[in-house]
């Protein structure tokens, strides 16, 4: 490659894709890449002792956040913490069962909203966290910070756990709405708040989680998904005008054309149900996409991971572009198929 060319080339290249570019090749991150797929990051939370322990202890988290790029070269580090940080900030009760995942005390029909008192200084140690990773990141990396979307959080502390369908949240938010309008309120607000003081310790993009967007019918969708996170891109676009914002409503299916749309959001995730020709041809032209390989068709690697990784990159060929996968990838993702999906889109060999 000659030296001209490569003067050319952007220092962040997943940054650069956030505001238009389309480069040859496109730069990848993996969603939940700093997790348990990798040994380092199991030892390290073995000897912290739990989850909580492990997301408040800054230098820990960082290390962890660290971990992959060290492993991979990923072009993004993704922050690690966890969503439920924020009910947690909220002043709602938040613990994490053994084996069985994180518990919140749920806010049943009766609970007094009004008890919820927030404590923002539940942020800080995530604040630390955000500082000494971007004080150890390569210039090359792009970091990105994230939080839940207001539906996704409100499932869980509604419910006090996760579930199927989410029928605790859903119901309250048809037999109550105003009710359910103002916890929404209420989220948005503890939202803007985390996503601006990442901003402010150094993170250069974010990205809004809306897992549960798909357990929502269209007329719920356009109230609890589309509004409240327009809501939240409109307010952080006001403080942060050139902070990019990736919207991830996983489950959308049809809708994700209207939340690409509606809501303000910089870029869209898509997930591995969608047909990225489909989405290629629905959503608003020009706007950066990412996604969306199948995480089991990682875990499977060799020829089902390069066949779907040919297709995502001529589906979305015409515009930027971020390969990702289309959720977060798994326990039990060989590290090896990791390497070879790197291999295979910057067309190196592997050892």
């Amino acid at each position: 490659m000659r030296l001209d060319t490569l003067a050319s080339l952007p220092e962040k290249p997943l940054l650069a894709v956030l505001k238009g570019d389309r480069p040859a090749v496109p730069p990848m991150w993996l969603m939940r890449q700093a997790g348990r797929y990798l040994p380092e990051y199991r030892a390290l939370r073995a000897e912290k002792g739990g989850f909580l322990e492990l997301v408040y202890d800054s230098a820990a988290a960082a290390e962890v956040t660290l971990q992959p790029l060290r492993r991979f070269g990923f072009d993004g580090a993704i922050l690690f913490s966890d969503i439920l940080i924020v009910p947690y900030a909220m002043g709602q009760q938040l613990w994490f069962e053994a084996g069985e995942g994180p518990r919140l005390a749920p806010i049943l029909a009766d609970t007094d909203l009004s008890a919820l008192t927030p404590d923002y200084s539940r942020f800080d140690a995530v604040y630390e966290t955000v500082r000494q990773v971007k004080a150890a990141l390569d210039p090359n990396v792009t970091f990105l910070g994230f939080a839940g979307s207001p539906w996704t959080i409100a499932t869980y502390m509604v419910a006090g756990q996760g579930s199927k369908d989410h029928a605790a949240a859903r119901r309250m938010a048809y037999q109550q709405p105003e009710r359910f309008a103002a916890l929404m309120d209420a989220i948005v607000d503890a939202t803007v708040t985390y996503l601006s003081g990442q901003i402010q310790a150094g993170v250069e993009a974010v990205q809004l989680f809306d897992s549960w967007a798909g357990s929502l019918a269209p007329l719920q969708f356009q109230r609890w998904v589309i509004a409240p996170n327009k809501a939240i891109v409109a307010r952080l676009k006001a403080l942060h005008p050139d902070i990019p914002v990736i919207g991830f409503p996983k489950g959308a299916g049809a809708k994700l054309a209207d939340y690409a749309a509606q809501t303000g959001v910089d870029a869209v995730g898509v997930d591995e149900t969608i047909d990225p020709c489909w989405a290629n041809a629905a959503l608003p032209a020009g706007m950066p996409v990412q996604g969306n390989l199948d995480p089991l068709a990682l875990i499977a690697g060799g020829r089902a991971v390069e066949e779907a990784v040919d297709m995502i990159r001529a589906a979305f060929a015409g515009r930027p572009h971020i390969l990702n996968l289309g959720h977060g990838i798994l326990p039990d993702t060989p590290i090896a198929h990791v390497e070879a999906l790197l291999a295979h889109v910057r067309q190196r060999e592997t050892v």
